[in-house]
Order: structure tokens, then C-alpha cells, then sequence
């Protein structure tokens, strides 16, 4: 009798467990390619390195091998301020009106609450460290205002300026005890080991005399490689930091403060503690947790610290093949992005440190995702809760001299594929080891974490998610999508594509990026107007081959064409005339093919 009590208390105690609401963490990191991970590169290639050479992801790696990856998960928007909002509010950029790196606001008629308010809702504590990248204000007597997203949020320009952070870019105001009027704009600095902020700045120099030739003295003591036009000499303190040397020691920069912000949150329950200047109260036990980490590797600048450096300068790469033919038939649109940020003049010695040290970085922010994971589900199950990881390989994908470039913001494979990671304590919900090849997409983070959360996305207020819950499409529930879409307007200017397992076609959407003006321009544009781009991935997987005036192909393209018109341009596009301060709400729709959006394109 009291052995059948017993084992009745066990399945009534795990019963309980499973009701109650997950711990969620939320890992996204930044500019990050899917090739930098072994496990994806085994599943997409056939073998554990990079096709350009030497790579390592162990908990990375790890993380797949406990849950479920979705291999062919695709990001909205080839930048990071509106590729980080389409995952937390869950919509694609023609419904939420965030296409580039504007400032908006919630009050617009259409605004519907971000995933950690709706978690917030849900009885969740919310808590953010790192980059957000997410420009959300609200409006306060007609005027924008701050607004945080997070109950919690560290402030990581703060982190910078506190000098927690080893390399930082801001406005000085003030600067060795004299104000300063005009401000110095956008200067960038390092941190070294003992707190000494060494300056990169000509403008500094130039109104402080006694700071002449720093620009230079940190360009060779860090081993700087910066973009540089052709025929023109590299700068010393402008354009992106491609390659160098980090001034701090591993766990002690930027993305190494965040991962120990993290475990300080997590050590610290109902405790306050402090990030340099900023006070931070430690996690509350008795509340669920929903976390998002949001690392910057490995974004410009890419400083590797020394010791992961010099392992990664050992290897040789295969650098990315490229022939100025391509620019002939390449959209205008995406040659704009490429003649932007070109690499292929580089020396081969700056190319291969441009790879060395980008594989380097991420080699060392995977072992910050494992010190965070580690942290995280040791928490979990100290207090006996249960948990998910959602593990998200950067907001969008980097060029290393693909296509002749570096950079993201165009609709290629490199730019747009990004496999998503999801570990749970329920295994029947995200199995072990498992690999989706359906096609999947960053809306679909914002459901996924919902429905954990125990939201029932059935209900109508969560009728505006454009996501699918991620749990549904590994039992099969959700049919498979048969395409993915996105649309940005960053660089390259408006710019939608849908992508297929065989094809990818994108299009200009609009003659400029004035909202409201034109919105469906392109429906009565000529197609070369439209300037389009149509790759087939089975016979061209570098996408290099442009196929949208080869007449074999043109049924194809048109068929991809008119259904991605009818989606984005007419299945309930919204534009928002936000404003230069973020303080409009003047709303703009075309809604011409409701519907449009089935997830089905028969070619």
C-alpha cells in the first residue's frame, strides 16, 4: 500500500512538474554564420568543418545533440534592428511596419505587445542583458519616450562606458575634465586590462594634441584590419573592424561580461548586485523566468582574444572565390551592397585574417553560450522548474568575400539562413538529437516561447502572430511550409524575397523608403524595373548564376513573382509614417490579396 502511495505521489509530483511553466532562455547572437557550427555544417555539407576551412562550436554542438535543431530556419530581414523585431514580436516586417533601422513607437492602431510584455502577462519575470538592437519607444504627451521592453534591462552602452566591455564607440561630452562643445562624435576606444581607455579618434586628436598619432598606435597594437575602398589607404579610425586583437583576455569582453551578468543574476536570488554603475536585483525563485542574451559576436569589430586567436592563425582557409562577371548580372539592388562593402581588393593576408579571426570569435562566444546554458539549467534544476533553451545562430548570416564582400543585408543563403536550436526538459516536445528539415523562420521564436509559457494561441488576441509554435511542427501538427519570405530596406533599399527548397527570388518593392508613398508601385513596375534576382540552389548553391531574364526560367520567376507581390505588397501590408523622432502613427495599408500568405507555391 504505501509503495502504490508512493509511486502515485511520483506520477502526481511529475504531473505537476510538467503543468507548470518553463524557464525560458533566450540566446541570440549577431552576424553570426550557420557555417561556424560543426553540428550544422554536418547535417547542410556533409562534414563537420566550414567549406572555408577550420571551425569549432563544442556547446554549440552540445546544445543540438540535447535538443532539437531546425536546420533550415530563415531570418526576416538581413539586418539587425529589423531581423531582432520581427523575432520578438513575432511578424513579418510588412506587418509590423519595422523594415530598417528606424525608431518607432507602440501607440500606432496596428502595435500589438512584444513577446516578453506577453510573457510578462503570462506571470513571468523578464530579464535582458546585452544587445537588443530592438528601437521601440512609446509616446507620452505626443512626444516619444523611452520605453523598456524588459522589466529588467541591463544597459549595455552602459557596460561600455563603465569600460566593462574592451572596445566601445560613444558621443564624449566631457573628456579629460574639459566639456566639450561640440561633443566628439561616435569615438572608438579601448579598454585595456587596467582601465586605461586608449583612443581612436582623428577629430580627438586633432582638438587634443596631446592624444596625436592613438589612432594610429591602436591600429598597430591591436593588428587592426579595417574596410578600405580600393586604391585608397585603410583608415585609423573609421570604417568596420574586420579583423584584430581583442584588448581584454578572454571572459572579460564585451560578450564575456554578458555571460557573467547572467550567472550573477541567477546566483543572486532577490539579492541586488552591481554591473559598474548600474544596479541590478537578482532573479525572484518563486516567478518563472523568461531571459533573453543577446551576445554581439561576432559583429564588427572582430576582436578575438589573443589566445583564440593565435589557435585560429595556424589554420589556412579557403577563401571564397569571386569574378567581377557576376557584378553584369547581378540585381542592382544587391550590387549596391556588394560595391559597398567589397573585400575581393584585399591582400591575401588581410583575407585570410579577416576569416581567421571571424571563426576565432565565434569559437570563443561558443564557449560563453555553454558557460550561460550550464548556468541557466543549473538554476532550473537546483529549484526543481522546468526549462527551455531557445538558441537562435545569429539575427542574420556575414559575407567573408562571398560575392567579392563582406556584410549582410541581401537575400542570399550566407545573409539569410540561420538555424534556430531548441533544448528542453520535456524531450517529447523537443527531442533529442533531432534535426527538422522543414523549412522554418524567425516569427516563429515569439509562438514557440508563448505557447511553452502556456498561452493558448487559439485565442484572438494572438491572432496577429505571423509564427508557427515550433513544438507543432515537430509532432507534425503544422504542415510543412513550402516557402519562406522577408523583405528589408536597409542598404541595399526595399527589397522582398521568397525562398523555396529549388529557388529564391527577390525584387525591389518600391521606388524609395518614404512611408505610405507608392505602396503598391511595383505591381504596375516592368520587370526590369523590378530589378530581380532568381537563383537555383541545386545547380548554383553559391547563388551566382542570376536567372531572372533566362527565358528557361521565366515561368518560374513570375510564378515566384506575382506570389510574392500578392504577400507582401497585398495580404495586409502595413507602413507606419513613424517619423525622424519616432513620435508617428499615421497608418498605410494595402490589403489587395487578403489570404495570399498560404504557405503554398506549386513551380
Amino acid at each position: 500500500m504505501k509503495k502504490a502511495l508512493l509511486a502515485l505521489s511520483i506520477v502526481v509530483a511529475s504531473q505537476l512538474v510538467e503543468a507548470t511553466q518553463p524557464n525560458v532562455l533566450w540566446i541570440l547572437t549577431d552576424d553570426h554564420r550557420y557555417d561556424s557550427i560543426r553540428a550544422f555544417n554536418r547535417v547542410l555539407h556533409g562534414q563537420e568543418m566550414s567549406p572555408l576551412g577550420y571551425v569549432e562550436s563544442p556547446q554549440t554542438d552540445r546544445l543540438a545533440e540535447m535538443g532539437t535543431t531546425f536546420i533550415n530556419t530563415y531570418c526576416q530581414a538581413q539586418g539587425c534592428a529589423p531581423s531582432r523585431a520581427s523575432m520578438h514580436f513575432g511578424r513579418y516586417p510588412f506587418r509590423s511596419g519595422v523594415y530598417e533601422f528606424e525608431y518607432f513607437n507602440n501607440k500606432a492602431e496596428h502595435w500589438r505587445p512584444s513577446l516578453p510584455e506577453s510573457m510578462l502577462e503570462l506571470g513571468y519575470q523578464t530579464f535582458h542583458v546585452g544587445k537588443l538592437g530592438v528601437r521601440v519607444k512609446t509616446l507620452k504627451n505626443g512626444k516619444a519616450a523611452p520605453f523598456q521592453l524588459y522589466e529588467q534591462d541591463v544597459d549595455f552602452k552602459q557596460m561600455h562606458k563603465d569600460g566593462l566591455t574592451g572596445w566601445g564607440k560613444d558621443w564624449f561630452y566631457e573628456l579629460d575634465g574639459v566639456k566639450l562643445d561640440p561633443p566628439l562624435k561616435d569615438v572608438r576606444y579601448f579598454v585595456t586590462p587596467d582601465g586605461k581607455f586608449e583612443y581612436a579618434s582623428l577629430e580627438l586628436e586633432k582638438r587634443f594634441p596631446q592624444y596625436a598619432g592613438s589612432a594610429a598606435a591602436t591600429m598597430q597594437k591591436y593588428d587592426l584590419l579595417r574596410n578600405y575602398d580600393k586604391g585608397k589607404p585603410m583608415p585609423v579610425d573609421e570604417g568596420v573592424i574586420l579583423a584584430g586583437v581583442s584588448s581584454q583576455p578572454a571572459g572579460k569582453t564585451r560578450d564575456g561580461w554578458y555571460a557573467r551578468v547572467l550567472c550573477d543574476y541567477l546566483d543572486n536570488e532577490n539579492k541586488p548586485f552591481n554591473v559598474g554603475s548600474q544596479a541590478v536585483k537578482g532573479v525572484d525563485p518563486e516567478k518563472p523566468l523568461f531571459c533573453h542574451l543577446g551576445f554581439d559576436f561576432p559583429h564588427t569589430p572582430v576582436l578575438p582574444p589573443a589566445d583564440y586567436r593565435a589557435r585560429f592563425h595556424e589554420h589556412t582557409y579557403t577563401v571564397p572565390a569571386f569574378d567581377e562577371k557576376e557584378l553584369e548580372t547581378m540585381p542592382r539592388q544587391m550590387r549596391k551592397q556588394v560595391e559597398n562593402a567589397y573585400t575581393d581588393h584585399f591582400t591575401d593576408e588581410e583575407k585570410q585574417k579577416m576569416i581567421q579571426d571571424y571563426y576565432a570569435f565565434c569559437a570563443y562566444g561558443d564557449a560563453l553560450v555553454g558557460q550561460a546554458v550550464d548556468a541557466f539549467i543549473g538554476y532550473s534544476e537546483k529549484h526543481g522548474q522546468p526549462w527551455l533553451v531557445v538558441y537562435v545562430c545569429g539575427d542574420h548570416g556575414w559575407k567573408l568575400n562571398d560575392h567579392g564582400a563582406e556584410g549582410k543585408f541581401t537575400p542570399w543563403d550566407i545573409d539569410s539562413h540561420n538555424p534556430i536550436i531548441v533544448v528542453s526538459s520535456d524531450k517529447s516536445a523537443f527531442p533529442a538529437g533531432k534535426v527538422v528539415t522543414d523549412f522554418t523562420e524567425f516569427v516563429d521564436i515569439a509562438p514557440t516561447c508563448l505557447a511553452a509559457a502556456g498561452a493558448d494561441l487559439k485565442e484572438g488576441r494572438f491572432g496577429y502572430l505571423d509564427g508557427y509554435d515550433l513544438a507543432k511542427v515537430v509532432s507534425g501538427e503544422i504542415p510543412a511550409r513550402e516557402y519562406v519570405i522577408g523583405e528589408s530596406h536597409a542598404v541595399t533599399g526595399p527589397r522582398a524575397f521568397i525562398r523555396t527548397k529549388a529557388f529564391v527570388f527577390s525584387m525591389q518593392t518600391r521606388p524609395n523608403t518614404r512611408r505610405g508613398e507608392n505602396l503598391e508601385w511595383a505591381r504596375n513596375a516592368s520587370y526590369k524595373e523590378l530589378d530581380p534576382g532568381l537563383y537555383h540552389m541545386p545547380t548554383d548553391p553559391h547563388e551566382v548564376n542570376n536567372l531572372a531574364f533566362n527565358p528557361e526560367y521565366r515561368e518560374v520567376a513570375e510564378r515566384m513573382q506575382q506570389k510574392l507581390l500578392d504577400i507582401v505588397l497585398g495580404d495586409n501590408r502595413v507602413e507606419v509614417g513613424w517619423g525622424p523622432k519616432a513620435d508617428g502613427t499615421e497608418l498605410y495599408r494595402s490589403n489587395f490579396a487578403p489570404g495570399s500568405d498560404d504557405k503554398k507555391l506549386k513551380l
